[in-house]
């Protein structure tokens, strides 16, 4: 996902599907095939095909786009068991509720446009020519209680660079729960070759700002007046880190 090399499929009907899952983001095949009007057996075969290639999965019962992204991990941490995983289409909802949790709190803003987009597109993961977008979470009992997110723009000037954004539900903080998921997704974007990550928090969000700087990320820049809070302005402060 660090290259901006267009993604080839060797038949225009295979490039269909492809992207009506990418676009959906999880898929029964009968109503793709059906909304596509493609025959059957070509469905089969393209589906097949986009398989082999490592490109489409089934799993119960649904066409998804495939994000190489690892296991899921157990963590033990003061009597909270907890784990972190790559995100499911299924988590869509859990994921927009847990964004606007924390962005309740007015201190995460870039968080709360994630939560925008996602919700606008019903589409939680993507990988196509424009863009690519990636989901980690933690979960207790198998609700979500954080997440972090990378979002990087397929154009060779930016080919290098993520941005990400990270959150815990308050009643979770403390347990070490953010610092895995921040290292969940550094190593996944560094797999994928990315060289740089962002990160742009308010000014009055010293909570975050300490822990990324604990975390070996380095403010680059600060933005004068650029939120409006509550009536009053507040500085954007960038962060980045070197992978």
């Amino acid at each position: 996902m660090g290259s901006t090399q267009p993604l080839e499929f060797g038949h225009d009907d295979r490039k269909r599907i492809y992207e009506y899952v990418e676009r959906h983001g999880a898929v029964d095949p009968d109503d793709a095939r059906s909304e596509l009007r493609i025959d059957p057996s070509g469905f089969r075969h393209h589906v097949a095909i986009l398989k082999r290639d490592g490109r489409l999965e089934a799993a119960d019962g649904k066409l998804r786009v495939v994000l190489d992204a690892g296991a899921e991990e157990e963590y033990v941490a003061d009597d909270l068991e907890f784990h972190v995983r790559p995100a499911r289409q299924e988590d869509l909802s859990g994921i927009i509720g847990a964004i606007r949790q924390v962005a309740e709190e007015k201190t995460y803003i870039e968080a709360e446009s994630v939560a925008d987009e996602i919700d606008h597109e019903e589409a939680l993961l993507r990988h196509n020519e424009l863009e690519s977008r990636m989901f980690f979470v933690a979960t207790v009992d198998e609700d979500v209680v954080g997440w972090v997110h990378l979002h990087a723009p397929e154009i060779e000037k930016l080919s290098h660079t993520a941005e990400l954004t990270v959150g815990v539900l308050e009643e979770y903080r403390g347990h070490g729960l953010g610092s895995h998921l921040l290292s969940r997704g550094l190593e996944w974007a560094g797999s994928r070759g990315y060289e740089r990550v962002y990160q742009s928090v308010p000014s009055s969000n010293d909570d975050a700002i300490a822990f990324l700087e604990e975390h070996d990320w380095e403010i680059e820049a600060i933005r004068e007046d650029h939120y409006k809070l509550n009536g009053h302005y507040v500085d954007e402060v960038m962060l980045a880190i070197e992978l």
